[in-house]
């Protein structure tokens, strides 16, 4: 995550300023998943001032109202912590997942993911989501 803050790897930026970015995960739950992370490097939550997150969280508000108006029956805002719960990169993260009536997504298994057919539908994605930020 520090190389996409660098500018050194690319995402699909959905709000970025001086302390947080976030922008679609990859490999998403559903289109429209999300990842809000801190400019600065913290492994994890105990690591992170709580002036810092407080931060984060205005933004994973944020960037949930956004998907929630895109047409989301509800979000998941996940956040994981050392290897044990399921934390694989390890610089503070939060997920916001678009969920939908009868989805039937196990939040915490990799099989269930979704794809973007190209990087254009990714782009879209990420335009449509930064229209509703507030």
């Amino acid at each position: 995550f520090c190389k996409i803050v660098k500018g050194e790897l690319k995402s699909q930026k959905v709000y970025e300023d001086e302390n947080v970015i976030a922008f679609l995960d990859i490999n998403p739950i559903h289109k429209g998943h999300t990842l809000v992370i801190s400019k600065k490097h913290y492994d994890n939550i105990y690591e992170i001032p709580e002036e810092e997150l407080a931060k984060l969280i205005v933004v994973v508000k944020k960037v949930a109202i956004a998907i929630k108006k895109l047409g989301a029956d509800g979000v998941n805002i996940v956040q994981n912590n050392d290897e044990a719960a399921g934390q694989r990169v390890f610089h503070i993260h939060f997920h916001v997942v678009p969920r939908y009536h009868g989805d039937k997504i196990k939040i915490d298994t990799i099989e269930d993911r979704t794809r973007y057919k190209d990087e254009a539908e990714m782009r879209d994605y990420a335009e449509k989501i930064r229209r509703f930020l507030v």
